[in-house]
């Protein structure tokens, strides 16, 4: 899975880890264990097993949060592909979106509040339980982590928890999903912005915040928000056109009454762009299909004599479609069903012409130019 490793599987949940969460877990072990070295009572390589302990312990709590949300996702019937731990965290890849804003706001809030949670219960743990002062620092660690988990990801921009919760807010008031997609990647764009800012200052010694690695999460919020509106944007679009602008100019479809020599002549000689036409009565029905190849199995001597649909194979095995049905909807069920095209009839049941991933492509390239003119 794009070269994660599978380390186990929960509540029928994959779990993987990027080959970059090493480099964390590295540096997090190293640094943590520098500073417990700083406990006399603790020798050897101790304070490094303990700092690899404790960096276990901080993913682990990222684990949590992303179960919370896995939970509530799986508790609206959606399905939880994978959580992925990588250098920037973790991700729990659901299957589909939630059907409404409040559920949507349910999933969202979820991860934050299993972090909220784990920062009450070490905190709790720490003021009441006397522990040794190297594992008290460790509970105070993990308190202070957890804390720092739910905030930043209370940041109301996405890709963030905080700005999925805005999302769900956006969505609830304008009615549309996609309208709160794009709001929140905006606002996520702009924290991008301004975390490159503030990481660039202070790498270069201008600001006494911030740090190199504020400015890789600031490129982090940058370019999955973008990629986040730029997906709302062409699914808006797609929302507001129909199948039928869609369709494949000069679709590959002849009349039934046809003659073989006229069918060659106009549709087969000198064009090789189809190898095989839908046959149709003079309302546009359906009935058939007619392949190029099966013009040799007649004498051309006798194309004039016969007619298309003595030669057609009917009932040819072609989904339909409303011409309509959002284009959207359309891209869904190529998708889903894995199918290379589709006939779009019009509500009469009548062809209106066959429309295929590459057409759908080509319209909206056009929709994007005619914007930027």
């Amino acid at each position: 899975m794009n070269g994660n490793i599978r380390v186990g599987n929960l509540f029928g949940i994959p779990f993987y880890v990027s080959p970059s969460w090493f480099i964390v877990l590295g540096i997090v072990t190293l640094t943590y264990g520098g500073q417990l070295a700083l406990f006399p009572q603790l020798s050897g390589i101790t304070p490094w097993i303990l700092g690899l302990v404790t960096a276990l312990l901080l993913f682990a709590s990222v684990i949590a949060h992303e179960l919370g949300h896995s939970l509530v996702a799986i508790s609206q019937k959606i399905g939880v592909k994978s959580i992925t731990l990588f250098i920037f965290g973790g991700l729990a890849s659901l299957e589909k979106e939630s059907e409404t804003p409040l559920q949507a706001f349910s999933v969202a809030i979820a991860g934050p509040l299993v972090s909220l949670l784990l920062f009450g219960l070490f905190t709790i743990i720490g003021l009441n339980v006397a522990l040794p002062l190297p594992i008290a620092a460790i509970v105070s660690l993990l308190a202070s982590i957890n804390l720092a988990l739910a905030l930043f990801n209370l940041i109301p921009g996405l890709p963030l928890d905080g700005g999925n919760v805005l999302k769900a807010l956006v969505w609830k008031i304008t009615g549309n999903p996609n309208q709160g997609i794009i709001f929140a990647s905006r606002v996520g764009q702009v924290f991008g912005w301004l975390a490159i800012l503030i990481g660039g200052l202070a790498v270069v010694g201008l600001s006494p915040i911030g740090s190199f690695w504020t400015l890789l999460i600031g490129f982090f919020l940058l370019q999955n928000a973008g990629n986040s509106a730029q997906s709302a944007q062409i699914q808006e679009t797609m929302n507001g056109l129909t199948a039928e602008d869609a369709v494949i100019p000069n679709s590959p479809i002849v009349n039934q009454d046809l003659n073989l020599r006229s069918f060659a002549n106009d549709y087969v000689i000198g064009q090789n762009k189809w190898s095989k036409f839908l046959v149709t009565d003079d309302a546009g029905n359906l009935l058939g299909a007619i392949a190029t190849d099966d013009l040799k199995k007649v004498a051309t001597s006798d194309w004039t004599k016969i007619q298309v649909k003595e030669l057609m194979q009917p009932n040819p095995a072609l989904t339909t479609v409303r011409s309509n049905q959002t284009l959207l909807e359309v891209v869904k069920l190529l998708e889903q069903q894995r199918i290379p095209q589709l006939a779009v009839v019009n509500e009469n049941g009548a062809i209106v012409g066959l429309l295929e991933k590459a057409s759908v492509i080509n319209l909206l390239q056009q929709k994007a130019l005619f914007k930027a003119a």
